[in-house]
């Protein structure tokens, strides 16, 4: 996300996403979380078409969380999603690995920074091979939380658990797959492929922009 989530399909963001001057636009009224996301549009189009075909050396790799949890007072499982601070949307924590550092210590810390919870990843769901917008490989893990405390971050500043077998709509599309797949007890990890076309950017921005006319949940 890190760099959510990404954007449609992953979760890295756009170079300087980080940057956040006054009110952060979620905060922000309606008028001003529409206006607010106009830069992020634009960033978001050149990170996503050009940057990968003109400045980025070797394929992007995004690592994903499905944390669960027995369902609180009742049967079933709940999966942890987050909202991103610039789309909007509920999507998987996750983010970029740095240098020297294992796909599993990455996802670690970057489910400590964006939720403050310590994880224990179970197993790997598998990697989903992300063409069209953004082209990167998603490696997505089911994991449990083993200690830390819910905490929203700046890069994403609500935290929720939801039935996992019944997501919310705002559930960015591209992780309704990698969920099912985590939710199969025993399944051997899976390889994938994704389009990500004029469709499915729409489908993202519907989201977005009704997140925007409500306002965060």
């Amino acid at each position: 996300m890190a760099r959510s989530a990404a954007l449609p399909g992953g979760r890295d963001r756009p170079p300087g996403g980080r940057r956040r001057r006054g009110t952060p636009v979620h905060d922000r009224g309606r008028f001003g979380r529409f206006f607010g996301g106009i830069e992020d549009y634009f960033r978001t189009a050149w990170w996503g078409i050009v940057s990968p075909r003109m400045s980025e050396r070797e394929p992007l790799v995004i690592v994903q969380a499905v944390i669960l949890r027995d369902a609180v007072g009742g049967s079933g499982r709940e999966v942890l999603l987050s909202v991103r601070s610039d789309l909007f949307g509920w999507e998987l924590p996750g983010g970029t690995p740095e240098a020297g550092e294992t796909r599993e210590e990455s996802l670690a810390r970057e489910v400590r920074e964006e939720t403050g919870l310590e994880i224990a990843i179970e197993a790997a769901v598998g990697d989903w091979v992300r063409r069209g917008f953004r082209p990167h490989t998603a490696r997505i893990y089911r994991c449990r939380v083993v200690g830390g405390g819910e905490r929203p971050s700046h890069e994403t500043p609500r935290l929720a658990w939801f039935d996992a077998d019944d997501p919310p709509p705002a559930l960015f599309p591209w992780y309704r797959e990698p969920l099912a797949d985590a939710l199969v007890p025993g399944k051997a990890p899976v390889a994938r492929e994704d389009w990500q076309g004029p469709g499915t950017i729409w489908r993202a921005m519907k989201i977005d922009l009704g997140m925007r006319w409500r306002g965060l949940p």
